[in-house]
């Protein structure tokens, strides 16, 4: 049974990666529908936190429905850092995680992100001052190493334990490796069962589907999976990985008329959440992969992402709902 803070956990936990511009609190709300045991905010500068950056403050926006919830901030400064923690204790989050795994190139070489796993000193300094200021337990995210020649993960656990993180989550690639080839489970298990280490291990990278997450748990031992890109356009993925962790069985890739109803919903709920247009524009991202891989699809495709307003959508989901609804959900195929 995984212990995350005081959060306790009697199954194997399944948890939402925050992504930047994906983990709104719509896409939230519909990771939290299908099962998401965990779940985090969009990343947060803690530079623009400290300033309040009308973005960064949005983001700091939970609800009681979607707990236990985390807030995950990044940044270089020690300063900006700590007070950023205390800005998002505040509002009083389950978690508060650090990122020390971003590998986007404007944050990485600031030394934020990833970027930190080139300076360790720094890396223990941030961590001890959001620890200790922090009313609630304190994860962090990160990387295997800045390439395959720096591999550093065993030390970066060590590290951040001792620091007084309660969880750790690694992603199994380096930043060199942004997110091409395969994620490297042995380093990812090799902490694990390290016996320094006391804290819970979270694996993350390249889990799709029923099969890897329990792989992840079957033979690699972690205390809990994330999931990130797969989840993007597929918030049922929660329940699908869910399923299969329990009966072994893969459940079916919902079918045409279910992907309508839940892009509906999602829809109702980004424009709910976002002011203006960022309600439609931002769900673009969404509709590709809602309906990805089905059949004579092209022209409906680009209107979904040129439509400009809710009722147009709408239409449009009618339109899919009517000309497509007869496929069965193994006519295509959602990857």
């Amino acid at each position: 049974m995984p212990i995350i803070g005081n959060l306790n956990f009697y199954d194997k936990p399944v948890i939402l990666a925050p992504m930047e511009d994906v983990t709104d609190p719509s896409f939230r709300f519909m990771c939290k529908k299908f099962g998401a045991d965990i779940m985090f905010t969009e990343f947060i500068s803690s530079d623009g936190l400290i300033r309040d950056a009308k973005k960064c403050l949005k983001k700091l926006e939970l609800f009681d429905y979607e707990r236990p919830v985390g807030i995950q901030i990044y940044g270089h400064m020690p300063d900006a850092m700590e007070k950023a923690a205390i800005l998002a204790n505040e509002v009083n989050p389950d978690l508060l995680d650090i990122n020390y795994g971003c590998p986007v190139k404007k944050i990485a070489n600031r030394g934020a992100g990833s970027g930190m796993l080139r300076n360790l000193p720094l890396m223990k300094e941030i961590t001890e001052r959001v620890v200790k200021v922090s009313k609630v337990p304190v994860t962090a995210k990160t990387r295997l190493g800045w390439d395959s020649e720096s591999i550093n993960i065993l030390e970066v656990a060590r590290l951040l334990q001792d620091c007084g993180i309660v969880a750790l989550t690694i992603h199994g690639r380096t930043r060199a490796q942004m997110y091409k080839g395969f994620a490297n489970w042995e380093h990812i298990t090799k902490v694990k069962n390290h016996p320094e280490i006391k804290i819970p291990i979270i694996g993350n990278g390249d889990i799709n589907d029923g099969k890897s997450a329990a792989l992840a748990f079957e033979k690699y031992g972690v205390d809990g999976i994330m999931i990130g890109r797969a989840a993007i356009g597929r918030p049922w993925i929660f329940r699908t990985v869910k399923h299969y962790l329990k009966n072994g069985t893969e459940l079916p890739e919902p079918d045409v008329f279910e992907r309508v109803q839940i892009a509906r919903e999602h829809l109702q709920k980004s424009i709910e959440f976002k002011e203006g247009m960022r309600g439609i524009y931002e769900m673009r991202r969404h509709f590709v992969l809602y309906f990805k891989g089905i059949p004579n699809f092209r022209e409906t495709k680009i209107k979904l992402l040129t439509a400009n307003s809710y009722e147009e959508i709408n239409a449009l989901l009618d339109f899919i709902e009517e000309n497509f609804g007869h496929l069965k959900f193994n006519d295509f195929k959602s990857e």
